[in-house]
């Protein structure tokens, strides 16, 4: 990675939910992320491993809201890099509105 580029890593919490951004601060559990997208639901693939390592199969299926400038985050359990790959496909599912 180049010296100064941030990484895409998806944030799963205790209880709201799993979000993929930049992390720009961590401390203990909270997590602070820009550019962030809430992943609400998404379809094939069949855990975060999977979606963090290849992205999504079904993006028409896929469930994620507008990305945010910021969110801070506590109780963040689980962090994941993702590949260019991931990141260009979570990017690219259209934003889910109601």
């Amino acid at each position: 990675m180049p010296k100064g580029k941030k990484k895409y890593q998806i944030v799963r919490t205790f209880s709201a939910g799993v979000f993929a951004g930049y992390i720009i601060a961590k401390k203990g559990k909270e997590v602070v992320m820009e550019k962030a997208r809430r992943l609400w639901y998404w379809d094939g693939a069949a855990s975060l491993s999977q979606l963090a390592m290849e992205g999504v199969k079904k993006p028409e299926n896929c469930k994620f809201p507008c990305e945010v400038d910021r969110v801070e985050l506590t109780e963040a359990i689980e962090i994941i890099d993702c590949t260019p790959a991931a990141e260009k496909s979570i990017k690219e599912v259209p934003v889910w509105e109601k």
